[in-house]
């Protein structure tokens, strides 16, 4: 992508509601992640405030980033300590700091079947559907409510062409209903953060419990899916070995001062796009947002006050935006058959799962021309 074909930025209500888009799945994630581990969640805020603003000023797009899910989840169903956590995103940075160079992404792109890119997207939204469940059984007022105001936006949108503030509206409802049940948090200065040394076992552990999980997941939809949704969305090629790039750079500068391994996210961009993201404004917003919760306040419970209904109802919809995307394949057979493994097993298994299946379906479909390829019609047409 060329200079001269960035987007200029803009910074009005709509990239402030967009900005907001990705938060029921960013949210969650860091919450339970400070609550059951010893990372500290104002330094998870702190850089991803920093790196939302650099990304967002950097791609000019609102390119988002996410906690790495599979990391989040086995830190969050296991006893691993921020040592390994620390040695995962060194590790991990280094590895896609070293994938963005060379050719490395365009042998990948090459080998990957565009069906089984669609298939995690598809996958990915049934998770979302799936999260969603979660708050809909601990909050079904505020999902309700969340759900009657991004439809009624809709219906307003279409009839009398306004903005969609849906986000905005859903977060600050969410917002003033926490308060009311919890309180405000308490209010005080972060300290300076502190460099966190892996000893050498937490290398070899977060290499197997974490590093691998996760790299399959990081190039599928956080890059190769991101890249495709990017150009179904802005008609931007952005390579994705630039996406590669800033993933290592945002992990090797991040978790070793207590931050959480991140990367971008297909279904982080069409949340963002979805409520009004079009520029990287949103991400400086988002940016801005994170700093003041890790620079002003001191407890995790900040990101509890809002009613997690709403978030179950800004993921309803993030997943219809990423689904309707997914559809956009070559295969529908392979791309669902992926999307249903996803959601019932793992990614790492749909994807390989997908893999096979795409390559078989290839290796039929070359194999029925030959039996054809005498009829009258092949001969006259060799395009059929």
């Amino acid at each position: 992508m060329s200079e001269t074909t960035l987007p200029k930025m803009r910074f009005g209500l709509s990239e402030l509601a967009g900005s907001l888009g990705d938060f029921g799945t960013i949210i969650p994630l860091v919450l339970a992640v400070a609550l059951v581990s010893d990372v500290n969640a104002r330094y998870i805020l702190l850089f991803f405030g920093i790196w939302f603003i650099i990304t967002g000023l950097w791609y000019r797009l609102p390119i988002p980033l996410e906690p790495m899910k599979a990391v989040a989840v086995i830190v969050i169903a296991g006893t691993i300590g921020s040592g390994e956590i620390a040695a995962a995103g060194l590790i991990l940075g280094v590895i896609f700091l070293v994938l963005g160079y060379g050719r490395f992404f365009g042998i990948i792109q090459k080998w990957v079947p565009q069906s089984v890119v669609r298939g995690i997207q598809l996958g990915l939204a049934l998770l979302l559907f799936k999260s969603s469940i979660g708050f809909v059984v601990k909050d079904p007022t505020f999902f309700i409510v969340g759900i009657a105001i991004i439809g009624a936006f809709l219906l307003l949108i279409r009839y009398r062409q306004i903005p969609d503030l849906s986000a905005i509206v859903v977060i600050a409802v969410g917002l003033v209903g926490g308060i009311a049940l919890y309180g405000l948090p308490p209010i005080s200065l972060i300290p300076p953060p502190q460099l966190v040394i892996p000893l050498p076992t937490d290398f070899s552990t977060a290499f197997s419990t974490l590093v691998l999980p996760q790299v399959v997941l990081t190039i599928t939809n956080a890059i190769l899916a991101t890249s495709l949704l990017t150009k179904d969305l802005f008609a931007q090629d952005i390579e994705p070995k630039r996406f590669s790039t800033t993933i290592g750079l945002m992990n090797l500068t991040s978790v070793p001062f207590g931050g959480f391994p991140m990367c971008h996210g297909a279904g982080g961009l069409a949340g963002q796009y979805r409520y009004g993201a079009r520029t990287g404004g949103a991400n400086v917003y988002a940016g801005l947002i994170f700093l003041i919760l890790a620079l002003f306040f001191t407890s995790p419970q900040v990101l509890s006050i809002i009613a997690v209904g709403v978030l179950g109802a800004l993921l309803v919809f993030v997943g219809l935006e990423m689904s309707r995307h997914s559809l956009k394949t070559d295969s529908l057979l392979v791309t669902g058959i992926i999307g249903v493994l996803a959601l019932v097993s793992s990614m790492t298994l749909a994807f390989v799962a997908g893999m096979i299946l795409a390559y078989l379906e290839l290796w039929i479909r070359k194999k029925r021309p030959r039996g054809t390829a005498e009829s009258p019609k092949a001969r006259g047409n060799p395009q059929n």
